[in-house]
């Protein structure tokens, strides 16, 4: 409330929506009664008018109060003027008080407002009415429309209408049951179904562990297979190779090694200037009495009156008749008078040898050795010179020669054999 300097202006109300202070006109001071009574006759109470949303000007709002309410309370007002006059504004402001809490309680408008909030509210009361009086000539027009095309209606289609609907109903309720029932049996079906599913899963898991197994068993054995297909291709090349490969050639080496005769490297004879031990001599004894007697035995031929028992480097000839053995091995130094039997055991040996010369000669006759034999000596074809394979009554150098040429007809033996026959039989 303010109080003036001069001229006594009481203001005491302001604007619900602006909050402006208001300076109410003299004529609201005194009412009456009949006047009261027609402000509380009911004011459009079902019109709701929505300031808010319809308008910027008016940005505030205050909650309504109780203007009688108001006294010295917090709500009140402190009235400054002279004493006799307090009475008389108090008065005053309780009628106004009670106009406007009547006007704010038959409207859903607080009051009082100023000059601009009324303008406001008048205009968008105005426009409220213009589109209540459109919506009410729409709705006029359309009730118009309806009453002009309403008709009578055909009970008899309606309820032919009805019994077909309800027919539809009874047939669309059996074919309901159907479908119910044949929603059962898929049900039982897909039950089935996935047991079986479950069983096929489980006999998969067993076949795939099964095959799982196999498969192992064939890689490993697909392994072993090839393990052994390179083994009997490495066997099979071997076999070749000693197809291939001349079994007595590669078993007897017979060569020369200056004025000797050799087989297997071993010296057969004896030289002032190269006295050969008794040992190697031996030896090649007896390699020479077993490459003959595996020749014999690859043509099938048994020698008359001797047999030959090769026994290393104490082989010897075994005299039938007589029952007697002739060594092929010497020992001591080189004598001429007393190894009647070492003589006589190469004589043996060169008759061995011929015999096995006839023999071929038999099957092939243009077969022929380098050297004649006759009775334990060997002819010199380019000299007609003939050396003993004795040592009796002989030097070392014949007899060498002698040797020598015997081991080269023992060559010429050997390659004809080879020649012949295949060369992994014995």
């Amino acid at each position: 409330m303010m109080r003036m300097a001069e001229e006594k202006v009481l203001v005491s109300f302001a604007c619900q929506r602006c909050l402006q202070p208001l300076r109410l006109d003299d004529s609201f001071n005194n009412l009456s009664e009949h006047t009261l009574a027609e402000l509380h006759l009911p004011v459009q109470n079902n019109v709701e008018i929505d300031l808010d949303s319809q308008t910027t000007s008016l940005d505030h709002f205050v909650q309504p109060c109780r203007l009688s309410d108001s006294g010295n309370g917090a709500n009140g007002f402190m009235l400054v003027t002279d004493t006799g006059e307090v009475e008389l504004i108090s008065n005053q402001l309780k009628v106004k008080a009670a106009l406007f809490d009547t006007l704010s309680g038959y409207s859903n408008i607080d009051h009082p407002l100023c000059e601009e909030c009324t303008d406001t509210l008048i205009d968008l009361l105005e426009k409220q009415v213009e589109l209540t009086q459109k919506d009410y000539e729409d709705y006029y027009e359309y009730l118009k429309k309806l009453e002009e095309d309403t008709q009578q209606p055909q009970l008899d289609s309606l309820e032919n209408e009805l019994k077909e609907l309800e027919e539809e109903e009874k047939r669309l309720i059996i074919e309901l049951e159907n479908l119910q029932l044949e929603e059962e049996k898929i049900i039982t079906a897909i039950n089935e179904q996935e047991t079986e599913a479950e069983r096929l899963k489980h006999e998969e898991d067993r076949l795939w562990r099964e095959y799982t197994r196999h498969r192992q068993d064939y890689l490993l054995t697909e392994d072993e297979y090839r393990s052994l297909e390179c083994q009997l291709s490495y066997a099979q090349s071997q076999l070749d190779k000693l197809k291939k490969t001349n079994v007595f050639n590669a078993t007897f080496h017979i060569w020369h090694a200056g004025h000797f005769g050799t087989i297997n490297n071993f010296r057969l004879g004896r030289l002032p200037s190269a006295p050969v031990d008794w040992s190697e001599i031996n030896a090649a004894w007896g390699q020479t009495a077993l490459l003959l007697a595996a020749l014999a035995r690859k043509i099938g031929l048994t020698f008359e009156r001797y047999k030959l028992v090769p026994f290393g480097n104490h082989s010897y000839i075994e005299v039938i008749a007589e029952q007697k053995e002739l060594p092929l091995y010497g020992s001591g130094g080189f004598r001429f008078l007393w190894d009647t039997k070492f003589d006589s055991g190469m004589v043996a040996f060169l008759d061995c040898l011929q015999q096995f010369k006839e023999k071929v000669e038999e099957g092939d006759k243009d077969f022929r050795l380098p050297y004649r034999m006759n009775k334990g000596k060997i002819e010199d074809s380019s000299s007609e010179v003939n050396y003993s394979v004795k040592i009796q009554f002989n030097s070392e150098e014949q007899w060498t020669k002698a040797l020598k040429f015997m081991l080269t007809n023992l060559k010429w033996s050997l390659a004809w054999v080879s020649s012949q026959f295949n060369s992994d039989d014995d």
